[in-house]
């Protein structure tokens, strides 16, 4: 819309207006355009002549300053004039003046706003107030309470690209945005972290919600501070993603330790005896009875071992092996003669009364004695008394677990501390295996233990521990 020409009278106005050395302007609020200014208005205006001020649309104020201008229109609508300074930005400086604002009528019968200027020398402090908040990288605004946007400083129109996007506008969840204004007009220093829709998309801003009084309508308004803090943000989500990666690992080692160990070791129990049994001078029919029970042992272990076994780190242990890989003994090593029990007995230590009684039946049938004990306190007693050439060793045991006995055990003077180690357990993770490599356990038997795998264990570390260098499966 351009702007209506001034009548005659009103030009000889102006022309009187032109001889004065203090910047007067007329603003039509309606129309959003100057309608006249005087030499020095122009160079307050950072304009070289009056058409080309005339021509500027100022239609799209800012919020603050649009609310400030319909302010002056109601209060100087009846005659009377308002003194207050102003801060203009003409040639992207500041220069503030002190204006006298009055309503007058033109000769056409427009209302129109005039300002009667008068250069304020600013307060250095205050200057740079006003620098300090359009460079400062803060995001700050000023909101009216109902939420509207009355000021944005520059980083705050870079990260919104707006000037007039509401405070609810803002946020991703609206209704926190009212809860936090709701909690700020009701006096709470509001201190919060959001997310935030952006010219650049959705962003965490740590916002900080104050009520502050406005400076132009002394309304009480809400002064927003925000900061970026995304990347702070994200790596702590990134934490927290790992560490609950992490937990879940852990408890799925603990799930397939216990899971391992609870059915395994009744397994133990029917596949060792039903092969004692295969073994034994039995009658044919039950000889084949045995051998059923035994076949049935092995497929549920089968069975076992792939509900279990879910990832290719952990120990598969094939069926029909139920030791690890043996370790490597020089071929000068001799083995006692198992049927020789007058020699030094093999200690047997688990909790479990059907592992201990096959254990031992095994061995007898090689004449080798077995000593049991029930749990690791037991056998550590046990080792401090007795004289025995190897340690059976569970490893899930109550009162002492197995690795806490192997470690006291080795920390024993002597002869008694260096004695071998086999470890006998369902727990074969790589990690377990390691941990038991750690306090000196030697070697490793898996459960379901078979006769083969466990006399071959006892043979080579019955002798004592080989001189030659040795890969154990408890190294991994």
């Amino acid at each position: 819309m351009q702007p209506t020409p001034p009548a005659p009278d009103d030009a000889s106005l102006f022309l009187a207006w032109n001889r004065l050395r203090r910047p007067v302007w007329m603003f039509d609020p309606v129309a959003g355009r100057g309608v006249y200014a005087n030499t020095p208005a122009l160079a307050l205006w950072g304009s070289d002549t009056l058409e080309a001020l005339l021509a500027r649309d100022f239609s799209n104020l800012s919020p603050a300053v649009q609310a400030r201008t319909n302010r002056l229109v109601q209060v100087t609508a009846s005659g009377d004039t308002v003194s207050e300074q102003w801060t203009f930005y003409p040639n992207g400086q500041p220069v503030t003046v002190q204006a006298t604002i009055s309503t007058v009528a033109l000769d056409d019968g427009r209302p129109v706003l005039l300002f009667e200027a008068a250069p304020v020398e600013v307060e250095p402090a205050e200057r740079r107030a006003v620098e300090a908040l359009r460079y400062a990288p803060t995001l700050i605004s000023l909101f009216h309470q109902d939420g509207g946007a009355l000021f944005c400083n520059p980083a705050a129109f870079t990260a919104y690209g707006s000037e007039t996007l509401a405070f609810a506008d803002r946020l991703v969840r609206p209704d926190v945005a009212d809860a936090l204004r709701a909690r700020a007009l009701g006096g709470d220093h509001v201190s919060e972290v959001c997310e935030i829709r952006t010219a650049h998309g959705i962003r965490w801003h740590h916002l900080v919600l104050t009520p502050v009084p406005d400076p132009v309508t002394g309304e009480t308004g809400l002064l927003l501070s925000e900061q970026d803090v995304t990347d702070r943000i994200e790596a702590e989500q990134a934490r927290t993603a790992a560490e609950q990666k992490a937990a879940m690992a852990e408890a799925r080692q603990q799930f397939l330790s216990d899971m391992s160990h609870e059915l395994r070791t009744p397994l133990n129990a029917i596949l060792g005896f039903a092969e004692v049994m295969v073994h034994d001078t039995l009658p044919e029919r039950t000889l084949d009875q045995a051998s059923r029970i035994h076949e049935a042992g092995r497929r549920l272990l089968t069975l076992v071992n792939e509900m279990i076994i879910v990832s290719d780190q952990d120990v598969i242990i094939p069926e029909g092996q139920v030791t690890v890989p043996a370790p490597v003994v020089a071929s000068t090593a001799s083995a006692p003669d198992p049927h020789d029990a007058s020699g030094p007995a093999v200690l047997y230590v688990d909790d479990n009364e059907n592992n201990r009684t096959l254990v031992a039946t095994i061995l007898a049938t090689q004449g080798v004695r077995c000593d049991t004990a029930d749990d690791g306190l037991q056998g550590l007693t046990a080792v401090e008394q007795g004289d025995y050439a190897l340690i059976l060793m569970d490893i899930a045991m109550p009162v002492m677990d197995g690795v806490e006995a192997s470690r006291r055990i080795r920390a024993l003077p002597g002869a008694r501390g260096s004695v071998p180690i086999i470890a006998v357990t369902a727990n074969t993770l790589p990690e377990q295996l390691a941990t038991y490599a750690a306090v000196g356990i030697d070697d490793c038997l898996a459960k379901p233990i078979n006769m083969v795998g466990l006399l071959t264990a006892v043979s080579v570390w019955g002798a004592g521990r080989p001189n030659a260098t040795q890969d154990s499966a408890a190294t991994g």
